[in-house]
């Protein structure tokens, strides 16, 4: 407003010729004297800067950051230099007290796992006159750390649908069920004549039942492919962050359920195998090892990976594998190699399916751009289905559901081959 006027006034000045145009520097004097004017009154150097973060922060879950700054002029704004795993990228306003502290909190989500860096906070403030403005640059050096989501695990969630499931139904179902022996108790009328202990009976010359219950400490494997397919985004997160999320959960319920763990990571080549040990310790490992897993752009060698795996494995193992394909083409390997697994152990198949797909399915086309890729959308999905149709017919077990239901329906699969004694 005030160079405008300066101008203004100037251009007036030598319009009017003679003695007028000496005057036309005189506006830009005056301007010039404000300015220091406004400098004087305005400038305060913000200084003390306190940046609150979160200890961890679940991938996929939004977090709240706290900034205080102290001196801290009016109308004050800022931006940060936002990180690579963390989304935001709004201006931050904050909001001034009495005591001249500024405060303002952000809400940051976190979109990628490991340990993210803050390093700059640019402030930005006008002064009084609204002649300047203050673009300063804070140094911050705060780290937010982002880790597998295990919210199911901590919610308890989990843990009482297992113990539910295999310690308070499976014990009070029908005697007879299961492969381990339990106990004996004395015969009563209405138990199956099947669970007589006709050696045990003779000795004691009463009829004695043999209880049993289902075996427990089996081995799974949780083996995830982290090759470049599994960096596609689906729901705001890659596919290797809704995977971890997944095989941590069923991780913790076969934990509870008695059973021993292991994991196994591949792409281009096998990269951390971790034998299965029992316990929450084998489940503790499983995080820190997944929360180091990193994001690459390799292509995956599942002939080599899931060779390896097998070799590795000589006991019978329920393996869960997390992987990814493209079409009928690119799975004929993945295929093969499945099923040379499948010959000794027990697969279950964990396939994540883009929503966005089935939507551009459900909505009819409106141009000629939009039903090219509603064909190809069309194509990806059946050559999707035939890959899998392929691997259950091998005996596989398919878990295939969108990213918000893939932990729940993989923890039914898993519950389910415990029940029917799968392993």
């Amino acid at each position: 407003m005030f160079g405008t006027a300066a101008l203004f006034l100037s251009v007036l000045a030598m319009v009017a010729g003679d003695a007028w145009r000496e005057l036309a520097a005189l506006p830009w004097v005056i301007l010039a004297v404000l300015a220091l004017l406004d400098l004087a009154l305005s400038f305060k150097r913000p200084q003390a800067v306190a940046f609150e973060t979160p200890p961890e922060v679940f991938v996929g879950e939004t977090a709240t950051l706290r900034l205080e700054i102290e001196r801290a002029p009016d109308g004050l704004q800022a931006k940060l230099d936002w990180p690579e795993g963390l989304k935001d990228g709004e201006e931050i306003t904050f909001e001034t007290g009495a005591s001249g502290t500024a405060t303002a909190t952000v809400l940051c989500r976190a979109a990628r796992r490991g340990v993210w860096r803050f390093d700059r906070l640019w402030l930005r403030w006008q002064s009084r006159l609204k002649l300047l403005e203050f673009v300063p640059r804070l140094e911050i050096g705060a780290e937010v750390r982002v880790v597998p989501n295990i919210r199911m695990i901590q919610s308890g969630e989990i843990t009482t649908t297992v113990l539910s499931t295999l310690y308070g139904m499976k014990e009070n179902r029908a005697i007879g069920e299961g492969s381990e022996f339990h106990q004996l108790r004395d015969f009563v009328q209405g138990m199956d004549i099947k669970t007589v202990d006709w050696k045990r009976s003779a000795r004691r010359r009463s009829l004695v039942a043999k209880e049993l219950r289902a075996e427990r400490n089996h081995h799974v494997i949780i083996a995830l492919d982290n090759g470049y397919l599994m960096r596609e985004e689906i729901g705001g997160l890659p596919k290797i962050d809704h995977a971890v999320t997944a095989a941590l959960a069923t991780a913790w319920a076969a934990a509870i359920g008695g059973d021993m763990v292991g994991y196994y990571s591949y792409d281009v080549r096998p990269r951390t195998f971790s034998a299965p040990a029992s316990g929450r310790s084998a489940f503790a490992r499983l995080r820190n090892w997944t929360a180091e897993l990193t994001y690459v752009n390799r292509e995956t060698n599942h002939t080599l990976a899931l060779t390896e795996l097998n070799a590795r494995t000589p006991k019978r193992s329920l393996i869960i594998v997390f992987t990814d394909f493209i079409d009928t083409t690119s799975a004929e390997l993945l295929i093969e190699n499945i099923g040379i697994l499948a010959k000794r152990h027990l697969l279950i198949f964990v396939a994540i399916r883009d929503p966005d797909m089935e939507t551009l399915v459900e909505n009819p086309p409106q141009d000629l751009d939009s039903a090219a890729m509603l064909v190809a959308a069309n194509q990806s999905i059946n050559e999707r289905r035939l890959v899998l149709e392929r691997l259950a017919r091998k005996g596989v077990t398919i878990v295939d559901a969108k990213p918000n239901a893939i932990t729940a329906r993989l923890i039914s699969a898993y519950l389910e081959i415990k029940a029917r004694e799968l392993i």
